[in-house]
């Protein structure tokens, strides 16, 4: 009975049935229309932060600008409430990621009375366009994007081991350059040091800080060099995830679209006519 009465409980109303079709649904025309004509508000919304955050703009047209933000912040808070009300799920939809990132995107605005430049982070407004890959039907896409976050994922400990070991480096470059250059050649101290050795093994180079010495120059062009080895570390990495990430997929769709029509063995080659256990012919489904 305590069971009963709990799942009647928990079942949507019509109301909230009927708004949460409209807000999470993309199936129906309304739903659609819901989610284009949100997007359009938050391209929007960004757009008059970047211009808000331009002097000229600002001072001819910021009192509108602002005004503007409040509003569509009251819009998207109205819209969060409402999907906190229609969701059968609340505690799923605040932790989601699409949850997080719609209240990161109205809280700046209200952490704007406490520290004013917080406005401007309201720009991570923008990644609620993700929800586009929904509505134009793109979701396929989203496979290459899961087998590129595969590939890091399964790349994680070898990018740990060569960020650490690129650590090591530019501690190791930067304390040498403080005991050859030193403070009067504008080495004041090993963590100034560390930040000339990342700026030049990651081949930026703003030349703020720079060798004088012979044996500083020369320590500095074999920094320079191990920069250059360096970038190519992590592409092998990843790429060579990657393709594994490619021939798992391939040997999945083998299995999934070859079998052989005697013994009906799978995991052929994609250009294989003939099975590789029997000699029959392969059906491609």
């Amino acid at each position: 009975m305590k069971q009963r009465a709990i799942q009647k409980l928990s079942k949507p109303s019509q109301l909230q049935q009927e708004i949460y079709d409209v807000i999470f649904g993309y199936e129906s025309k309304a739903g659609r229309w819901f989610d284009i004509a949100l997007i359009l508000l938050i391209i929007i919304s960004v757009s008059a932060v970047l211009l808000d955050s331009i002097a000229s703009v600002h001072e001819r047209h910021g009192d509108f600008l602002y005004r503007l933000e409040w509003l569509f912040t009251i819009l998207f808070t109205i819209e969060y409430v409402l999907r906190l009300y229609s969701t059968p799920s609340k505690r799923s939809y605040i932790f989601s990621f699409y949850g997080i990132i719609d209240l990161l995107s109205i809280l700046p605005t209200y952490i704007a009375f406490i520290y004013p430049s917080a406005v401007y982070l309201i720009v991570i407004r923008i990644m609620r366009v993700l929800r586009v890959f929904r509505i134009l039907k793109l979701l396929r896409y989203m496979g290459e994007a899961n087998m590129l976050y595969a590939a890091l994922l399964q790349a994680r400990r070898k990018i740990f081991v060569f960020l650490f070991s690129v650590v090591i480096l530019i501690i190791i470059f930067g304390a040498l350059m403080f005991i050859i250059e030193g403070p009067e050649h504008g080495f004041g101290n090993i963590p100034q040091s560390i930040y000339w050795a990342i700026v030049t093994i990651t081949t930026v180079g703003y030349g703020d800080i720079a060798p004088q010495t012979p044996l500083g120059q020369f320590v500095a062009a074999i920094a320079m060099i191990c920069g250059y080895a360096i970038i190519a570390v992590p592409t092998g990495i990843i790429g060579a995830e990657l393709m594994q990430q490619v021939q798992q997929r391939g040997r999945i769709l083998r299995n999934e679209n070859s079998e052989c029509t005697s013994c009906k063995a799978t995991g052929h080659d994609l250009d294989a006519r003939h099975c590789k256990y029997c000699g029959h012919l392969i059906h491609q489904k």
